[in-house]
């Protein structure tokens, strides 16, 4: 005699292989956001690199002056004697 619990179940079989398919698309899923994040995140390091490297590298920016500003007039003083 065979034991029954031996015996394949087509509808265990179904449930585990439809388990199986939705774990699989949530581990992709799971991984390409992952994959997502850390490409953004190396990108964002590597532009504040640049541009911290690029600002310590650059000449010192030259302050241009216009004309110079014309020295003030003195005041008159009045010639009257008190």
């Amino acid at each position: 005699m065979t034991n029954p619990w031996l015996k394949k179940n087509p509808f265990m079989s179904m449930w585990l292989s439809t388990a199986h398919r939705v774990a699989g698309t949530l581990r992709g899923q799971a991984t390409a956001q992952a994959k997502r994040q850390a490409t953004t995140a190396v990108t964002a390091v590597t532009n504040e690199n640049l541009k911290l490297w690029s600002a310590a590298t650059a000449p010192a920016a030259v302050k241009i002056t216009s004309k110079p500003k014309p020295k003030p007039k003195p005041k008159l003083r009045s010639k009257r004697k008190p």
